[in-house]
């Protein structure tokens, strides 16, 4: 409850620096970076431009391997990102890390924090784990900042590589089952003899029925967690630029709107898919090609939100949403970007939830 109480009146917090940004930017620049599953991106709160990275943090973890081999790129991309932006020297900085850190802790918690230390140490940058809830209330944040009115519903659904958030004004879900995550959990449940990123397809009856059970299982808690009358947006490309067109080409868009789906629809993709094996979907989908391998998994995922909320269909906009304005204007990041010390020792025993103590509690070194 104590963590539930701080969550709100951080996200409420938020929204307020999220209003006022421009105007604290002419006081003070600030650097943030975005350590998402698959890179690292970079922005300032005194300039439009952007610089990002490619970096794999899941695949070392899914190994066994922990994140030693990223520390090298990640050193190279804390330091030269600003610099390729233009950005000054001399802002303050912050860096947000997300769910593949979280793994990372849950897998040795010691190792991880001890990464942490070394990379602010080469990079004067703190490097921060996100408990989901913020994560969650950083997609919000931003969805609400990039579609003003266009945005018509509750909640907003952003699906990551290694984790996915359902967040709102007040309330926000989140689970460990991103496109990659969820398709490499799928990878173990229905070929445990095959790789991590396997070929699903094709998929049986049985093998659809094994996938659906085992989404009920994970997303149980979803609708209380939620509330009543939850409405949904997809805003993140597996759905945008994945779902959302390859299921208007298996159904032909009968009972689709343009810029939404229903829940109908998606299990009636899923039916016409399922059979095929993932050359053949790459081959019909060729305006999805790209996201062939995952388009299943992602059509599963989707609809087993769906039937966790009772929706019968979701919003789909497409954007260029990013969390980087929501992390600029959190004032609680910046405090512990000071105070780093006292943030890790924090962090060996708390974890992500480190950030929702009080950074003004620390004492002074």
């Amino acid at each position: 409850m104590i963590v539930r109480k701080a969550f709100l009146y951080w996200a409420l917090g938020l929204a307020l620096a999220l209003a006022g940004l421009a105007a604290h930017a002419e006081a003070s620049c600030r650097l943030a970076f975005d350590i998402g599953s698959s890179g690292v991106r970079v922005g300032a709160s005194d300039s439009a431009a952007e610089a990002q990275v490619d970096i794999d943090y899941l695949s070392p973890l899914w190994a066994g391997r922990g994140l030693e081999e990223t520390w090298k790129p990640t050193v190279a991309a804390l330091n030269n990102l600003p610099v390729e932006a233009g950005f000054s020297p001399a802002c303050d900085r912050v860096a947000g890390a997300f769910s593949a850190w979280r793994l990372a802790w849950q897998q040795a918690a010691g190792d991880t924090t001890t990464l942490m230390a070394r990379l602010q140490a080469d990079t004067r940058v703190a490097v921060l784990v996100m408990p989901q809830a913020v994560e969650g209330a950083y997609a919000y944040a931003s969805a609400r900042q990039v579609l003003g009115p266009q945005l018509r519903t509750s909640h907003v659904l952003d699906i990551g590589g290694g984790s996915l958030q359902i967040a709102g004004a007040q309330t926000t879900y989140g689970q460990a089952l991103g496109q990659k995550s969820w398709h490499q959990l799928l990878c173990a449940t229905l070929r445990p003899s095959a790789s991590a990123t396997c070929a699903l397809q094709p998929m049986s009856a049985d093998d659809l029925r094994r996938s659906r059970s085992l989404l009920d299982d994970k997303f149980s808690g979803m609708a209380k967690t939620l509330g009543q009358r939850t409405t949904l947006t997809a805003i993140s490309r597996p759905i945008t630029r994945g779902v959302a067109p390859a299921v208007g080409l298996l159904v032909g868009g009968k009972t689709s709107a343009k810029d939404q789906l229903s829940a109908q629809d998606v299990s009636a993709a899923i039916t016409r898919l399922a059979p095929l094996s993932t050359e053949k979907a790459g081959a019909l989908l060729t305006a999805s090609s790209a996201y062939a391998g995952y388009l299943l998994s992602d059509m599963l995922l989707l609809e087993g939100v769906l039937r966790a909320t009772q929706g019968s269909k979701i919003q789909v906009i497409e954007g260029r949403l990013s969390i980087l304005p929501a992390l600029l204007a959190d004032d609680t990041a910046f405090q512990w970007s000071a105070r780093y010390g006292c943030y890790l020792d924090r962090f060996k025993v708390l974890g992500p939830d480190a950030y929702f103590s009080d950074p003004a509690t620390c004492m002074p070194r």
